[in-house]
């Protein structure tokens, strides 16, 4: 079995952003930009005040309360009155308006005394106060947002900033979502004794969705080779990623592996060792589709997700090719025992105390999962005491 860093590492390796497109601002949050952006203006883009109050021209690094000023002129956001200030001359000046050139500082309104024509101050006021300079925050020319950068709401914010309305990203991955197994209900219907609701479709599709995915189809398949078969084929063309649960094993009626075979698939990689979600299958299809192959049971279907197949769909839409998840490390509110040999991803909550771990821990528990907003990664024969640190993965 590979372990979870280098089955992560070899798929990474394999891939590459799919062809990009301009899209609006509103609808790129999430996604990861594929080209280097630079100012093309300086924020701000003039010298200007933080305050509403009035620009003061002054010798020395400060002025005393109680200096007078006499008022030649005012000075609106959004216009500039080409106002030059002299030494003991000041201009009324609102928060974002441009101050006059020669300004030394700004006095908020609150610490001056204004008379008709002129003002006096009640607070001293040093060199530079209030003043915004040009270019302080952003210089023109400077790298804003680098190749593979997440674009947050932020930095699409530092975007239309700069004058811009679209951005190039990756589309979007489409993705086919099939569950398997003839044990699955389709939910709506009755059970009979044996039966579940197939819940991986719903869950995986969600999933897809939630890692910036488009989600073209979603099916049912049963424990049959030419369905399973017919299936895949068609799907090839149509997606770039195929994403399945259940049938990846051995076993006389998983017929996942097969299928793909049958359909052109060349297998990457299988079985990782991780806990849950040792059978897990990558493939790659000769005319550029993927595929995904993750265990039947929800558990082990998230988490082979979130840690095997979630960076390959970053990586799609843009993301660097970074095997490293992004862990971070927290208390244990408890002791977190792992006897495997494997890596354990438990699941649980963040509270006061640290990670805790909720519900069962077995692989079909999705009761405990529906509860838990983040995995514990727990190493091989490991014991963590209650106070230590454990890597801790936020989930979706």
């Amino acid at each position: 079995m590979l372990s979870e860093s280098e089955a992560r590492q070899r798929i990474l390796s394999t891939l590459s952003p799919l062809p990009g497109e301009m899209r609006p601002l509103l609808e790129a949050v999430g996604a990861f930009a594929l080209d280097e952006l630079r100012a093309s203006v300086s924020l701000p883009g003039f010298d200007n005040s933080a305050m509403d109050g009035y620009a003061l021209c002054f010798e020395g690094a400060e002025v005393a309360a109680g200096v007078r000023f006499s008022l030649c002129g005012q000075q609106a956001a959004g216009e500039d009155q080409g106002l030059t200030l002299r030494p003991g001359k000041a201009a009324r000046v609102f928060t974002g308006a441009p101050v006059p050139a020669g300004t030394t500082a700004v006095a908020m309104q609150e610490d001056v005394r204004a008379t008709p024509g002129a003002i006096a101050l009640t607070e001293g006021v040093a060199r530079g106060e209030f003043v915004r300079l040009a270019g302080s925050d952003l210089c023109r020319g400077q790298i804003f947002v680098r190749s593979g950068e997440a674009l947050t709401i932020p930095r699409l914010s530092l975007l239309a900033a700069q004058g811009l309305s679209e951005v190039r990203i990756a589309r979007p991955p489409r993705l086919a979502v099939f569950s398997t197994g003839d044990e699955l209900v389709q939910p709506g219907h009755a059970l009979r004794p044996g039966q579940i609701y197939d819940s991986n479709s719903t869950l995986l599709a969600l999933l897809a969705r939630g890692a910036g995915g488009q989600v073209t189809s979603v099916r049912h398949l049963s424990d049959d080779l030419a369905e399973t078969t017919h299936a895949l084929e068609r799907a090839v063309d149509q997606a770039d990623v195929l994403l399945l649960s259940g049938g990846v094993s051995v076993g006389e009626r998983d017929f996942v592996k097969p299928a793909l075979a049958a359909v052109g698939f060349e297998a990457e990689l299988w079985k990782v060792a991780l806990k849950p979600g040792k059978p897990f299958l990558f493939a790659r299809h000769p005319r550029g589709a993927l595929a995904f192959g993750l265990p039947g049971n929800p558990v082990s279907s998230y988490v082979t997700f979130q840690v095997l197949v979630a960076p390959a769909l970053r990586r799609l839409r843009g993301a660097p090719a970074d095997p490293a998840l992004p862990l971070q490390r927290l208390r244990a509110a408890e002791s977190l025992r792992n006897s495997d040999r494997r890596p354990h991803y438990l699941r649980g909550r963040v509270g006061p105390a640290g990670f805790e771990p909720i519900g069962r821990q077995e692989s079909h528990a999705l009761a405990g999962l529906a509860a838990s907003t983040a995995l514990a990664r727990v190493p091989a024969e490991t014991e963590i005491a209650a106070g230590e640190d454990v890597e801790v993965l936020s989930a979706q």
